[in-house]
């Protein structure tokens, strides 16, 4: 009887064993894959959203970058084409994929120095209602 018990028990160990291993073959595949998606798929992704909204904003006499560093103001804007004026008497047809960066003329404050601005104004303006009540 000693001895069935201890198959018994060697195979429950086997088994163990096995889903063990089983374990630390996928969790580094599993981690690697992870890694993956979170440093190089969902930025690309992302980036590639942020591209065709600019592209499907284009309107006329927004300035433009062309994937060959042309630069230009959009005269006009079909279905499929933007329509690139270079010089007075020079306008070229590009692909809209071949616009790289529509360039501001004047830079934009970004959110984040917008909010910072707010909140000094908003602190400012809070020391000065708390002086004027003493």
């Amino acid at each position: 009887m000693s001895f069935i018990s201890f198959l018994q028990q060697a195979g429950s160990a086997a088994s163990a064993s096995t889903t063990a291993s089983f374990l630390s073959t996928i969790v580094p595949f599993l981690l690697i894959i992870l890694i993956f998606y979170f440093f190089l798929i969902r930025p690309q992704n992302k980036k590639q959203k942020e591209t065709e909204k600019m592209i499907a904003a284009l309107k006329k006499g927004d300035k433009v970058v062309t994937i060959g560093g042309i630069h230009g103001v959009v005269s006009s804007t079909k279905e499929k084409t933007v329509i690139v004026k270079v010089d007075d008497n020079a306008k070229l047809e590009f692909s809209r994929s071949a616009i790289a960066a529509v360039e501001n003329d004047k830079p934009a404050e970004s959110d984040k120095a917008k909010k910072d601005k707010k909140d000094s104004e908003s602190a400012s303006g809070a020391d000065k209602t708390e002086t004027e009540s003493k």
